[in-house]
């Protein structure tokens, strides 16, 4: 019988290859997932104290690690697995805060399969049967390990009673296990359990920090990404490298080759940041109608109200930082640098913290309303008209005094009041510091009053020379508020003439002579000669003039 042809048989040579098969896509949150303490980012203090735990034999048998979402919890839990059950590449190292991550015990645990390593999930597994089930099982050896190694995510989950069950072998386990607690909410976990447990409190990770991690990252995927988008995930990350590289996954996606600082803000909600400048400057002077058209506008285009807010919290937030002088926030334009710090040169301490008191207060009203788009529009209104109230500072001297408040005038905005009624520079420096805490600057009035002496006073020209340091704007602050009570431009600085006292200074000076002079009253002498021990309390001259 002839032999048959492998085609005749059904073999299928000449069919052509298969394409491999693909892949499944691995998100950049697991991917890049720290393989080394070197990779773990933000959390030196606690790598530097296992390192040294580790190389002086000084292990603890239980460790809890705390810290918000993302921060590497579970991470720093493998890690320290790892760690503990390193063997090297050749197979005879020991426990060390560099593994290798090329033996048998690195790479099962890295891919969740040792047999000694076990993770639990307390959330799913709360009960006394689970907890039941490890303190059973510690009793034996580890299989292939040098540590048993038992690793509960989310440990605060567990059960009253599951707890209970777990103290006895938490407190005294054998040799060959380790525990491992991860948690975000350690308040709930009970002092008994955290008295038997290393604590570890990961820090939030800084927003420099994770902006260069996502640049790195965007690096190895050959994604071009802005500095400045890179800066908005690290903010909206808020201190947690899973949900910054969560953001980042989704804005390469929504950047289909590329990521933009506009496509970031559109992806995570963010308001146009110059829309939100612009609406700041509309409620600072004063314009409701065309306010709540911007509103409605961003509304229309996706914008939360909530975000809105918060789009203007941080406005505020900015210009204050950029009156104390504080660093420089990498997610800012060159142009909302400048807009906050023209902001800053024109608005009081006051004024600002008004605003942020009252944005606060509307952004929690949002957040709790039934109907959040009027809630926004009725909380801006209210920062508009609240520059109708008055003045405190003037308003309590109006009291004082005992003059009648006029009627509630129309203030264009929070700016305007700031501005109020235009007065005349006082004719003597202390006058200006009578100007200044009677118009609703008393910090400034105090400053100026305890610690300036006057080199040269000619409104509006004010030179001094401070007995102590002052803020480094304090000149600016001053020039401000004085052409806001004043409606003229002054000129303020500080000078290394010869000054005058400060007014304090003369105020102590004019006390100890007024005491000298009812000291030296003839019968004030005859009195301290019948009395050695008598001590001179309160007194007036006119007093002892009339005895």
């Amino acid at each position: 019988m002839a032999s048959e042809s492998p085609d005749s048989i059904g073999l299928g040579l000449d069919e052509p290859p298969q394409p491999a098969k693909a892949q499944p896509y691995r998100v950049l949150a697991r991917k890049y997932r720290p393989q080394s303490f070197d990779e773990l980012i933000g959390q030196d203090a606690m790598v530097r104290t296992l390192g040294n735990a580790i190389q002086r034999d000084r292990l603890a048998h239980a460790f809890l690690l705390t810290g918000v979402r993302g921060v590497g919890k579970t991470s720093t839990a493998r890690l320290i697995a790892k760690a503990l059950n390193c063997i090297g590449p050749n197979g005879t190292g020991g426990p060390t805060i560099k593994p290798c991550g090329v033996c048998e015990p690195c790479v099962a645990i890295a891919e969740g399969r040792h047999i000694d390593v076990v993770e639990m999930d307390a959330a799913s597994n709360t009960g006394v049967d689970d907890v039941r089930e490890i303190i059973e099982a510690v009793r034996y050896a580890a299989v292939s390990a040098r540590y048993k190694v038992y690793i509960i995510d989310e440990v605060h989950m567990l059960s009253k009673n599951a707890f209970n069950a777990l103290l006895k072998t938490l407190e005294e386990p054998p040799a060959h296990v380790k525990f491992l607690f991860a948690t975000t909410e350690v308040n709930k976990v009970p002092v008994t359990v955290l008295s038997r447990c290393q604590r570890f409190d990961l820090r939030r990770i800084s927003a420099e920090q994770l902006a260069a991690h996502f640049a790195e990252v965007a690096k190895k995927e050959g994604v071009e990404v802005e500095p400045e988008a890179l800066a908005l995930i690290a903010r909206a990350a808020e201190g947690s490298a899973r949900d910054g590289l969560s953001i980042l996954d989704q804005a390469i996606a929504h950047g289909a080759g590329g990521v933009t600082a506009d496509q970031v803000r559109t992806m995570i909600g963010l308001s146009d940041r110059g829309a939100i400048r612009n609406l700041l400057g509309l409620l600072l002077s004063g314009d409701p109608p065309a306010a709540l058209a911007v509103v409605k506008e961003q509304y229309d285009l996706g914008v939360e109200p909530a975000a809105l807010l918060r789009g203007l919290l941080e406005s505020v937030h900015g210009i204050t930082r950029a009156k104390v002088g504080g660093a420089v926030d990498p997610a800012q334009s060159q142009e909302e640098r400048e807009a906050y710090a023209d902001w800053a040169s024109r608005l009081s301490y006051a004024l600002v913290h008004r605003l942020w008191q009252l944005l606060l207060k509307g952004l929690s009203e949002v957040q709790t309303a039934a109907m959040p788009l009027e809630a926004a529009e009725m909380a801006l209104l209210r920062v508009i008209h609240a520059s109708e109230m008055p003045d405190p500072g003037a308003l309590m001297e109006k009291l004082a005094t005992g003059e009648t408040l006029p009627a509630t005038s129309r203030a264009a905005s929070p700016a305007k009041e700031e501005q109020g009624s235009m007065l005349k520079a006082p004719d003597t420096f202390a006058g200006l510091v009578d100007l200044l805490a009677h118009g609703g600057k008393p910090h400034l009035a105090q400053m100026l009053h305890d610690f300036v002496g006057v080199v040269r006073y000619d409104p509006p020209t004010l030179a001094y020379r401070p007995t102590k340091q002052l803020a480094a704007d304090f000149a600016r602050d001053l020039a401000a508020s004085l052409k806001a009570l004043t409606g003229t431009n002054w000129t303020v600085e500080a000078s290394d003439g010869e000054a005058e006292p400060t007014l304090l200074e003369q105020e102590k000076k004019a006390a100890d002579a007024l005491r000298q002079s009812v000291l030296e009253t003839p019968i004030v002498k005859a009195a301290f000669e019948a009395f050695p021990d008598a001590e001179l309390a309160d007194y007036t001259l006119k007093d002892t003039r009339s005895v």
